[in-house]
C-alpha cells in the first residue's frame, strides 16, 4: 500500500534526506509525511488595510504608496525606514540588512505591494524586512497564493527541506497518491449531517487550500476524525471492561462503616460527598470492577470519601491500600486517617522505602496474613515483596504523578479478581482533557467545600508593596495564625534574577527576629528526617512562618495557617499556584494568598496572575491553564501517556470533541460492535489502526 512505502522512495527524497526526516521529524513512510500538517499558512490571496491590523506576529499583505524613505543611525544601529500609506492609515517599514540595495530599488511616490510579519514597537505596528514589489497591472493580476508552512529543523534546512522544500515534497506525495489510497473512514450519513468534507478532499485541501475557508473546512474534518475515533476507542474500551472485568461484591455496610459514620465523623458530609459515596456504593455492589476517578478541589474532602470507601472494603472482609506519590503526603494521610479512625479497632499501617529491617518485616507479615487491614504508603506498595492476603480496594492519590505501569502493578496485588480502584486528584481536570485522558473511567466530582470555609482572598502585590505584605503577616501572627512563604528556587542562578529561598530566609529572619518569631525552613534537598522535623514544628505551632519551596504543594494540612505568600509568583504555573493557595483556608478563619511579582510581566504571566486573583474555582483555573499551556504541558499528562494529536487541539477544539463524543455514544448505543453495513467503515478503520493506538487512560 502506498502509505506504507518507505519515505526514501518518494521522488526527490532519497536515502540521505529520508534518514534526516526519520531522525528529526519521525517521518518514516508516505503516510507519516501525509499527516505532517501545516502549522500555519501564508495568505497572499487578499490585501489587508493598515487600520485593520490587530495581531502581532501575523503575516499580512498590504498595498499602498511609499511616502518616505531614509537611512537612520550609524554602525550597527544603521537602518533604512520607510512609510507606506493606504486609504486607511500609515505603517512603518524597516530594514537592517541590504540597506543600499533596498534603497536603490524603491522610489517614493510609487505604489507597492508589501508582504511581511507585523511587529509591535513603542505601541505602534511596523514590518521588518518586508518583501516589496511594485503594484504594476501585471503584478496585481498575478495569481495570489495561500501557501502552507511546515515545521522543520536546522538539519532538514541543510538538506534543502526548509518550508519551501517540504512544500515541494508534499506536492510530489499528493501527486503520487490516488483516492483509492485514502478511502473514506466516516459513514456517508455522518458526513452529510455534519457537513464534513470527504477524507480525500480534506487531505488535499489541508496541504494546498485555495484560501482560508478551504483550509478551515479541511482542518475541521480532520480534527473531527481524530477526536471521533479516539472517543470510539475509549468508549468501546470502557464498555469492554464493564462487560468482562468482574469485581468483588461489597454487599455489607457493617460495623466499621456504621460506627465511624455515627461516632467518629467529625463533621456533616457535604451533599457532593454524599452523592459521590452513593456512586461508589453502586459500583461496589455491581459485581464488576470499580474504576472511578474522584475529582475535587483542594480541601473538598476527598480523603474522607476514600476512608469511608476503605471501611466498606473492611466490612466485607477485604484489605485496602492508599498509595500517595511522596513520603510526606503518604505520612500526612497516615497521621490524618489514624486520627479519624481513633479507637475504632482498625489495624492501619504505613509503608515506604525508608521503612527498613524488622519494622518492615512486621508490616509485610501482617499484610500477608490479613492482620493489617489498611496500609498507607508510597510506590513501595507496588514492589514484588509486598503481598496482601485479600486486597479488595486500591486508592491512588494524585494519580497523575504515577506512571501507567506503576498504577497497573496494584492490579496484580489481588488474588483472583482485580481490586476495585479509586483514583483521586486535587488537580481539577478540564472537561476536554478528562474526556481524553480519563474517558473510560467513571468520573465523580466533589464540587462543594465543607460548610464554614471562607473563600480565600487572593491579592497581587509587587516589590514596592513588600512592607504592606509584611504588615499582613504580622497582623495574622498576632492573632495566633501562621504563614507560608514559598519560593520557586533553592539556589541562585546567574540566568534568573530571582530572590532565592536562602536569601529570603535570611531577610525574613531580620524582619521577623527571634525570640518573638520562629521560622521553619523546608526544601527538596533536605534529608527526609530533617524535612519532617521542620514540618512537625510548624504543625505543632512552634514556628509561625514556614519558608519553603513547592515541596509543601500537597500534603501539608495546617488549619491554623492563614497566609500564603508566593514569591516570584509569575514563575509558577496556574495549577501549581492554585495548589499552593490550597494550603491555607482550611480553617474557619479568613485566609489570604499574596502573589508577589516583579513590575514587568509577560502577557501569559499577567493572565495567570489575573486568573488567580479573579477566581477560587479550580475548574475555571484548569481551563485557563489548558488554554495557556496546552494539553501536553498540563501537570502529569506527559508521564500519564497523554495522546499526541496530529491536528486537534484540546484547548481550542472543545466543541468538536464534545460533538464527536456524543456521536460516538449514539452510534455505540445503536450498534456496539459496529457490525451493521452503515458502520462498516468505522470498524474497518478501527481494526486497521488498532496497533497504532493505545488507550493510556486505563488503570489496567
Amino acid at each position: 500500500m502506498p502509505l506504507d512505502t518507505t519515505i526514501e522512495y518518494l521522488k526527490g527524497v532519497g536515502p540521505q534526506r529520508a534518514d534526516t526526516l526519520k531522525k528529526e521529524l519521525f517521518i518514516f513512510t508516505f503516510g507519516d509525511l501525509l499527516v505532517h500538517y501545516p502549522f500555519r499558512y501564508i495568505d497572499r490571496t487578499r490585501f489587508h488595510t493598515i487600520r485593520d491590523l490587530q495581531t502581532e506576529g501575523e503575516q499580512v499583505q498590504l498595498r499602498g504608496i511609499l511616502r518616505r524613505l531614509e537611512v537612520l543611525g550609524e554602525g550597527r544601529a544603521k537602518r533604512l525606514t520607510a512609510t507606506l500609506r493606504d486609504e486607511s492609515g500609515v505603517i512603518e517599514l524597516v530594514w537592517f540588512q541590504g540597506i543600499q540595495w533596498v534603497e536603490k530599488s524603491l522610489m517614493v511616490g510609487k505604489e507597492y505591494i508589501a508582504f511581511g510579519r507585523i511587529n509591535a514597537f513603542n505601541g505602534r505596528f511596523n514590518i521588518t524586512h518586508p518583501e516589496m514589489e511594485e503594484a504594476t497591472p501585471d503584478n496585481l493580476q498575478k495569481p495570489r497564493t495561500y501557501e502552507p508552512v511546515y515545521s522543520t529543523t536546522d538539519k532538514l534546512v541543510q538538506k534543502g527541506l526548509d518550508a519551501k522544500g517540504l512544500r515541494k515534497t508534499m506536492r510530489t506525495l499528493l501527486d503520487v497518491l490516488k483516492p483509492a489510497d485514502l478511502p473514506e473512514t466516516l459513514p456517508d450519513n455522518l458526513l452529510e449531517a455534519y457537513r464534513l468534507m470527504g477524507r480525500w478532499e480534506a487531505l488535499q485541501k489541508i496541504h494546498f487550500p485555495e484560501n482560508q475557508q478551504e483550509s478551515e473546512a479541511a482542518a475541521r474534518r480532520l480534527k473531527f476524525e481524530e477526536l471521533f475515533f479516539l472517543q470510539l476507542r475509549i468508549l468501546q474500551s470502557r464498555q469492554l471492561r464493564k462487560d468482562t472485568v468482574k469485581g468483588f461484591v461489597f454487599e455489607q455496610l457493617g460495623d466499621f462503616f456504621n460506627r465511624f459514620y455515627a461516632e467518629k465523623l467529625p463533621f456533616e458530609l457535604t451533599g457532593a460527598q454524599k452523592r459521590v459515596l452513593k456512586e461508589i456504593r453502586v459500583d461496589l455492589r455491581a459485581g464488576r470492577q470499580m474504576n472511578r476517578l474522584v475529582q475535587g478541589d483542594v480541601g473538598s474532602g476527598k480523603t474522607v470519601v476514600a476512608l469511608i470507601t476503605m471501611l466498606m472494603a473492611l466490612d466485607n472482609g477485604f484489605q485496602a491500600c492508599l498509595m500517595a506519590p511522596t513520603e510526606i503526603l503518604a505520612q500526612q494521610h497516615f497521621i490524618g486517617l489514624s486520627a479519624l479512625l481513633g479507637d475504632l479497632g482498625v489495624n492501619i499501617g504505613f509503608l515506604s522505602g525508608s521503612i527498613k529491617g524488622k519494622k518492615r518485616e512486621a508490616i509485610l507479615a501482617q499484610l500477608c496474613t490479613g492482620e493489617m487491614q489498611i496500609v498507607i504508603g508510597t510506590h513501595a506498595l507496588i514492589e514484588d515483596w509486598v503481598v496482601f492476603q485479600n486486597l479488595g480496594l486500591s486508592v491512588i492519590d494524585e494519580q497523575h504523578r504515577f506512571g501507567v505501569e506503576q498504577r497497573s502493578k496494584l492490579w496484580r496485588k489481588s488474588q483472583g479478581l482485580p481490586p476495585h480502584v479509586l483514583v483521586m486528584t486535587a488537580t481539577p481536570i478540564p472537561r476536554t482533557l478528562a474526556m481524553t485522558l480519563y474517558g473510560d473511567l467513571d468520573v465523580s466530582v466533589i464540587d462543594e467545600l465543607p460548610p464554614g470555609r471562607k473563600p480565600i482572598t487572593t491579592m497581587h502585590k509587587t516589590e514596592a508593596h513588600r512592607l504592606r505584605v509584611q504588615g499582613i503577616m504580622r497582623e495574622e501572627i498576632a492573632k495566633g495564625r501562621q504563614v507560608y512563604v514559598v519560593y520557586p528556587m533553592i539556589e541562585e542562578t546567574e540566568k534568573m534574577d530571582l530572590q532565592n529561598l536562602m536569601s529570603g530566609y535570611e531577610a525574613l529572619s531580620r524582619d521577623f527576629p527571634m525570640p518573638e518569631y520562629q521560622i521553619s525552613i523546608v526544601h527538596g534537598k533536605m534529608k527526609a528526617a530533617d524535612k519532617e522535623y521542620e514540618m512537625q514544628r510548624f504543625v505543632r505551632q512552634e514556628t509561625q512562618i514556614m519558608v519553603a519551596t513547592t515541596v509543601i504543594e500537597v500534603g501539608v494540612n495546617v488549619p491554623n495557617a492563614s497566609v500564603m505568600v508566593i514569591e516570584n509568583a509569575e514563575r509558577f504555573g496556574l495549577s501549581q499556584l492554585h495548589q499552593l493557595r490550597g494550603r491555607v483556608g482550611r480553617g474557619a478563619e479568613q485566609s489570604f494568598c499574596i502573589l508577589l511579582t516583579g513590575h514587568k510581566l509577560s502577557a501569559d504571566g499577567r493572565e495567570r496572575i489575573q486568573t488567580m486573583v479573579g477566581t477560587n474555582d479550580g475548574f475555571v483555573i484548569a481551563e485557563a491553564d489548558l488554554r495557556l499551556r496546552g494539553p501536553g504541558n498540563i501537570e502529569g499528562t506527559q508521564q500519564s501517556g497523554m495522546l499526541h494529536f496530529r491536528i486537534a487541539d484540546l484547548a481550542r477544539d472543545g466543541q468538536i470533541l464534545t460533538a464527536a463524543r456524543e456521536i460516538a455514544i449514539t452510534i455505540l448505543q445503536q450498534d456496539p460492535g459496529l457490525r451493521t453495513p452503515a458502520y462498516m467503515r468505522l470498524r474497518q478503520y478501527l481494526d486497521a489502526t488498532a496497533k497504532e493506538s493505545k488507550i493510556w487512560s486505563r488503570i489496567s
